[in-house]
């Protein structure tokens, strides 16, 4: 893999096969279990595109890819003013409490009804996406390694790392045409509260990460079918082949 584009984070071990740290993965089919992956980055800086690329290459029916930003508090007991006076990039906005329950019952095997958040009104909508177990799960999103009770569920911590500029361009971006939002009311969030909480939360939780990998130029095709087959010799799936 392209240096410039995956760094391995200073002190972080790989032994053979197994996961950084000297972690120990699944030894036989008996001992299988959900490996959890985490993959945080500023807002812009391509998580989901990466997290989608390598559900792509390991197998989507082996994979489940859960976003952090599903579970922001419903804040439909409270005026539309008083909504969009909430600070959605502090920890405090989302209910991580809920997304690491989740997590257990999937771990135990257990289906769970994700909430559908909407970004236009900040609310939760009344119908919920039902999310089967599955051998691996991705959960995406800027704070997923800032929490320390969250990046412990996870068997490999991911960042995304990229420039500013590029974050702030993309933000602008997506929320124009995925989120009903106006240049002017995208960039004032952007100055208020998520470039603050930018330096104060997502950027230090670099440091918890096993890899970084560049947000500019994403790994190419082959990287991600290296890393898709590592995860699924965890999984004790090597030999199986990417579905749909």
């Amino acid at each position: 893999m392209p240096a410039l584009l995956l760094q391995r984070q200073a002190g972080t071990t790989f032994s053979p096969g197994g996961l950084p740290g000297g972690r120990r993965p699944m030894e036989t089919n008996a001992e299988r279990r959900t490996v959890i992956v985490g993959i945080a980055g500023g807002s812009g800086s391509g998580k989901t595109t990466f997290a989608n690329r390598l559900a792509g290459a390991i197998g989507r029916d082996l994979v489940n890819l859960i976003h952090h930003d599903s579970y922001y508090r419903d804040r439909s007991g409270i005026s539309p003013v008083k909504r969009a006076e909430i600070n959605y990039d502090h920890p405090d906005a989302l209910e991580t409490e809920l997304l690491t329950g989740h997590l257990d019952l999937l771990r135990d095997g257990i289906k769970v009804e994700v909430p559908v958040y909407n970004f236009s009104t900040h609310c939760r909508e009344k119908r919920t996406e039902s999310v089967l177990p599955r051998p691996l799960i991705l959960v995406e999103g800027i704070l997923v390694l800032s929490d320390p009770v969250l990046a412990g569920y996870f068997d490999l911590r991911i960042f995304i790392d990229l420039d500013g500029d590029l974050l702030l361009a993309r933000r602008i971006g997506r929320d124009v045409s995925e989120r009903g939002r106006t240049v002017k009311a995208s960039l004032c969030q952007y100055t208020e509260t998520t470039r603050p909480m930018l330096h104060e939360y997502v950027l230090p939780s670099r440091k918890n990460a096993d890899i970084v990998i560049s947000g500019e130029k994403l790994l190419d095709d082959t990287a991600f079918q290296i890393l898709g087959q590592g995860l699924k010799h965890l999984l004790g799936m090597e030999n199986t082949k990417p579905g749909n």
